[in-house]
């Protein structure tokens, strides 16, 4: 069952950021609160597993341009 809320006296800029992503997400306003909301209240929970499976993919998609190795061998050298 859903509940309706309505809002008032909604900031200028608040309404300006949540009309462009609404627009840039193709969602009405209405719809682009609720996932605002739902994001900020109902965190979607994930193990650590499922954590490091997004973390590797999204490495992979952008490209870091380091291996693993690189990486650690980085945090040593700011270390000393």
């Amino acid at each position: 069952m859903s509940t309706t809320l309505t809002l008032k006296n909604i900031p200028e800029n608040v309404y300006a950021r949540l009309k462009a992503s609404a627009e840039l997400h193709r969602r009405s306003l209405n719809s682009e609160a609720i996932v605002c909301l739902e994001t900020v209240l109902v965190p979607e929970s994930m193990d650590a597993s499922e954590r490091l499976k997004r973390a590797r993919l999204l490495r992979e998609r952008i490209g870091t341009g380091f291996q693993a190795a690189d990486i650690d061998a980085f945090k040593r050298e700011g270390r000393s």
